[in-house]
Parts: structure tokens; C-alpha cells; sequence
């Protein structure tokens, strides 16, 4: 599989003498896309080896993950159960757009509220869930874990040794971990967490191989799948001016931080940047019916 990295051409990178390039993995497949590809291909090759024939992996109402998942299952010949973060959605799932769609490719939804779901990774949460849907193949939230790593650990390509900083949007940290893995040893990978606090670093090190890396954490705009009128804008006139259309809760967020960052001179001049587009799209829609709601601007599709 060979992932174009295309060069983005603006006034601003001419006038701080850097260049910033964006690994389209978005293009790999419309809902198995960027890193959801990645984190599930390792995972479906150990589900067939075990010889399960379920999946049951947790999310929110607008998860990437569960609707990959759900997509990955069907293709593969794997029953899905998801686990939904929102008891209230149980009545309310058929409005929404990433729900419709996993159920839509078979996913069984099983909505808990979120003082459970807080518990997800407990033994004695598991437990209750594999006696009410026997054995199954269990994948984090977000999908990250051990395979998952590997997975993202191709992403990097020996022709993207160039590149000074190589920058990802964080959710779980597993795509994070896998980049800086096989990072160079010249290389400074760069995480832009879409979650509010420092929280995720010492997750992130169980599985980070080495110490050139960092976090950046001042560009959630308040929160997970938090966005304003300032990244509404600044995404819509990415995509009028590159053609790449970015998600607002992950890869949006990231090229913000990197824009603002090469305006503040964080980069030294004549850095190469690589920024991998985690994919995330199918959340588009749901958005902005949100941010209809909230009479907003809405995200070009």
C-alpha cells in the first residue's frame, strides 16, 4: 500500500522557510480509514487465529472506531457488538448518523451509562460482558493495544526519513506510540491530544520505545469533540485551499496546532514536517447537526 504525502503550498511556509507535508492516510478506505485501518489489522488477524467469530469493542456516539469496526466485522465475516458510552442513545441511536451506519453494516449496540462505561476496562466489567455475550474477541476503546501498535508502526515509510517532525493527532495514543517507534533517531514526534490534560503520557510510554517525542496540549479547543466558530473556519479554508477535508474532533485540531506553532517559529527554519491524517471523516455529518443546533458554521463536505 503506498500512502501519498502531499506537499502543502502556502504563503506562510514560504515566509518561515519550512515545508509541511500531509500523509493521506484518509485515502485508504472511506470507513476503514487512516489509523482505525491500522489498530484493527493486527487485531482481525489474531480474532481469526483464536478462532473467535465476535467482536465487542466500546465508544462513543460519534466513534470513528465503532464505525470502522463495525465495517471491518462485516467484511470479515465477524458478528460486532459495540459498547455505547450514553444509555440515553438507546431510544435515540436511529438519529444518528455513525450509529445508523455501524448498525447498518450489523453491529449490536449495547448502551450502558457513563458512570459504567467508566469501568470498561475492569476485570469485573469484562466479566459481565462476556457472560452476556459469550466469547468474544475484546478490542479497547479506540482500539488501541499491543497489535494495534504494530499496526501503526507502518505507517512510516523509509521515504519519510526527510522529515525533521512528524506530527499526529492523539486519542488513545496507540498511533502516537506506533510512529514513534519507528521514528529516526533525528526525528521529533509531535502529539496533538484532542482530550483536555497531560493525562495520556504515561499511557502513551508502556508502549513508546524511545524519548523523542512530546505532547502538545494546548490546542482541544475545550475538550473532546469540543470545536468553535475559529476551527470551523480555519478547517473549511484548509480544504478550499489543499482539497483535503479534515475531521474536526482529531486531524483538524492537529493542523491547527501546526499552523499556529510555524507561526510562533516553533520550528526552526528549513524543518521538514510530516503530518499523518488519521482519517475520521465518516464524523463529519454528525457534527454538523450539532453544530446546526448551535447555529454555527458548518464543516464543507
Amino acid at each position: 500500500m503506498t500512502i501519498p504525502n502531499q506537499h502543502i503550498v502556502l504563503p506562510l511556509f514560504r515566509e518561515k522557510r519550512v515545508e509541511l507535508y500531509v500523509k493521506r492516510e484518509d485515502t485508504i478506505h472511506p470507513l476503514i480509514s487512516g489509523n482505525k485501518y491500522r489498530k484493527l489489522k493486527y487485531n482481525l488477524h489474531e480474532a481469526k487465529a483464536q478462532g473467535q467469530h465476535t467482536l465487542l469493542t466500546f465508544g462513543g456516539a460519534y466513534s470513528n472506531h465503532i464505525a470502522a469496526t463495525a465495517y471491518a466485522g462485516h467484511k470479515h465475516g465477524f458478528r460486532t457488538i459495540g459498547v455505547i458510552r450514553g444509555e440515553e442513545l438507546e431510544t435515540q441511536w436511529q438519529d444518528n448518523p455513525t450509529l445508523r451506519l455501524a448498525h447498518e453494516h450489523g453491529m449490536q449496540f449495547h448502551f450502558v451509562s457513563r458512570s459504567d462505561y467508566r469501568h470498561k476496562n475492569e476485570p469485573a466489567f469484562l466479566e459481565t460482558l462476556r457472560e452476556q455475550f459469550g466469547n468474544v474477541y475484546l478490542v479497547p476503546e479506540g482500539g488501541t493495544n499491543e497489535l494495534a501498535v504494530k499496526g501503526c508502526t507502518e505507517i512510516l515509510t523509509e521515504a519519510d526519513a526527510k522529515f525533521d517532525f512528524v506530527c499526529s493527532a492523539v486519542g488513545t495514543g496507540g498511533t502516537l506510540a506506533g510512529l514513534i517507534n519507528t521514528s529516526q533517531p533525528h526525528q521529533t514526534v509531535l502529539g496533538f491530544p484532542a482530550l483536555k490534560g497531560d493525562f495520556l503520557t504515561e499511557e502513551i510510554r508502556t508502549f513508546a520505545q524511545n524519548n523523542r517525542w512530546r505532547l502538545v496540549t494546548d490546542y482541544h479547543f475545550g475538550g473532546y469533540a469540543k470545536v468553535d466558530q475559529q476551527l470551523i473556519v480555519f478547517i473549511n479554508r484548509f480544504k478550499k485551499e489543499t482539497g483535503i477535508p479534515l475531521d474536526p474532533i482529531y486531524t483538524g485540531k492537529m493542523l491547527f496546532g501546526i499552523f499556529d506553532l510555524i507561526k510562533k517559529d516553533f520550528f526552526p527554519s528549513g524543518s521538514q514536517i510530516l503530518a499523518i491524517h488519521t482519517g475520521g471523516l465518516q464524523g463529519i455529518p454528525g457534527m454538523n447537526a450539532i453544530l446546526k443546533k448551535k447555529k454555527l458554521p458548518l464543516l464543507d463536505i
